[in-house]
């Protein structure tokens, strides 16, 4: 399957050389715009075909994009990201080698497999509103094929790779039946969680803000505290015009309530 427009000629750069740049172009707001949306070619996809993700109701203004394999838009899940003005390509950490971005903001995926089931998500920033962006969604769930006669599909050791959609097709003398798909859940974690801050340090009288997140299915829920005491619930820390006192640990525990499981992790504030 062939994309809509040849790419462009572009410069490749890897994502450690743009490491400061990405990281401050993660914190964003909303704009009050159409909502951007992903349609994906074909809708149906098996493994070792291509899939082309394409992109609806573009802003005006359109400086830049960058997708993000997941609904977190960190450096972890970073594919790649391009900038109109320049035609530059930077890729990240999350690029595998089989994806293609296109001036039009479309995604194409090579021998789709397995391991690119979920959620991808593009990030959008228009010209005069800085770090601002809208954001759409768009979950891929890729075919899996076993040829043979046996009629059951074993899955030894499951794992979160192995969520998605299953479907059995059968196949005759005049055609092939597709049965209905089958969703099979995984569940798992939390992962231990990371703690993000727009800032490295703070000056007494801003407004601290923390984000917690933990990779879990189904997500975790999420608590806070500082020096060892509880402060409150929620993945989202915001404390107003803070001052010296605030300085600390800040922890944030993060708890599977269908796994049992919990994790945690630490980061130290420094007010000044």
């Amino acid at each position: 399957m062939g994309p809509l427009s040849a790419p462009p000629c572009t410069l490749h750069i890897t994502w450690k050389e743009l490491l400061l740049t990405a990281s401050l172009l993660i914190f964003w707001n909303p704009l009050t715009t159409a909502q951007v949306t992903i349609e994906a070619q074909p809708t149906k996809v098996s493994e070792g075909k291509d899939v082309l993700l394409l992109v609806y109701n573009l802003p005006q203004n359109l400086t830049g994009y960058r997708w993000y394999k997941g609904q977190i838009m960190d450096l972890q899940h970073y594919i790649a990201a391009y900038t109109t003005d320049t035609e530059m390509i930077i890729f990240g950490p999350a690029y595998s080698g089989r994806e293609t971005v296109y001036s039009n903001a479309s995604l194409l995926i090579q021998n789709v497999t397995k391991n690119d089931t979920g959620s991808y998500t593009i990030q959008i920033t228009k010209r005069g509103d800085g770090t601002k962006g809208v954001t759409g969604h768009f979950t891929l769930y890729p075919r899996l094929k076993q040829p043979g006669e046996n009629r059951v599909l074993i899955l030894g050791n499951g794992t979160r790779n192995d969520t998605g959609h299953y479907e059995c097709e059968i196949w005759g003398q005049v055609g092939s039946t597709l049965s209905d798909p089958v969703t099979l859940d995984v569940l798992y974690g939390p992962h231990i969680p990371s703690i993000f801050s727009p800032f490295p340090y703070y000056r007494s009288g801003e407004n601290l803000y923390l984000y917690c997140f933990a990779d879990s299915n189904p997500p975790a829920e999420y608590s806070w505290t500082i020096n060892g005491k509880f402060l409150q619930s929620g993945q989202d820390l915001f404390i107003r015009e803070i001052t010296t006192n605030h300085s600390g640990i800040y922890g944030c525990s993060a708890r599977n309530s269908a796994t049992g499981s919990g994790s945690s992790t630490s980061k130290m504030i420094k007010v000044s």
